[in-house]
This record gives structure tokens, sequence and C-alpha cells, in this order.
């Protein structure tokens, strides 16, 4: 059993137990999520394609903890002008437990 969800943007295919990053939500840790953006679902070997959504499905999930990612480095350089910024950026992220899709 699997399903697409959406959330921040993105497209997730996520199964029970499986651990996600997604776009930073504003919930604590421990809370319950659910998603109603669900963009396909497959029970039993049989798949639903949402237009654009399945109407009447949804996936929990429990949040795990609230992180932020690796550090990148922003780097801008003009020559002959003697300009450059050096910038670094760190995504803030929600990593989620999928408990189960109904």
């Amino acid at each position: 059993m699997f399903a697409v969800i959406r959330t921040g943007g993105k497209q997730y295919l996520v199964s029970p137990g499986d651990k996600i990053k997604i776009e930073k939500l504003d919930k604590k840790d421990g809370e319950k999520i659910t998603f109603t953006d669900v963009l396909l679902l497959e029970k039993r070997s049989k798949l639903e394609i949402g237009n654009p959504k399945v109407k009447g499905a949804k996936v929990v999930g429990k949040i795990l903890k609230q992180g932020k990612g690796k550090k990148i480095i922003v780097f801008k350089y003009k020559p002959k002008t003697r300009s450059k910024v050096k910038k670094g950026h760190r995504q803030p992220f929600t990593e989620v437990e999928i408990i189960k899709i109904g």
C-alpha cells in the first residue's frame, strides 16, 4: 500500500512506516498530522488516481522532529568590480513518520 501526497509544493511517495523530511510545518514534536492532498492511492493492487485529489483519502503521520538541513554556501562574485558576497543557508525541515493510509 502506498500513496502520493503533496505538501509544501512538493510531492512524496509514501507508505506506512516511512520517515520523510518535508518543508517545515508549525507543529510540535509528537503531534499527529493529516495530509488530505492525496494525489494517488494504491490499495490491494487497485490504483486510484485523483483529479486532482482522491476523494475521501487521507494520510496520517506523526511528527518526529524539527530541524535544519546541511549548510550550503552561496557565493556571488562580480569580476573587475571587486564585489563578492558569501552567505550560508540551512533549510528548515520537519521529519514525519507515516502511520496509516486511508
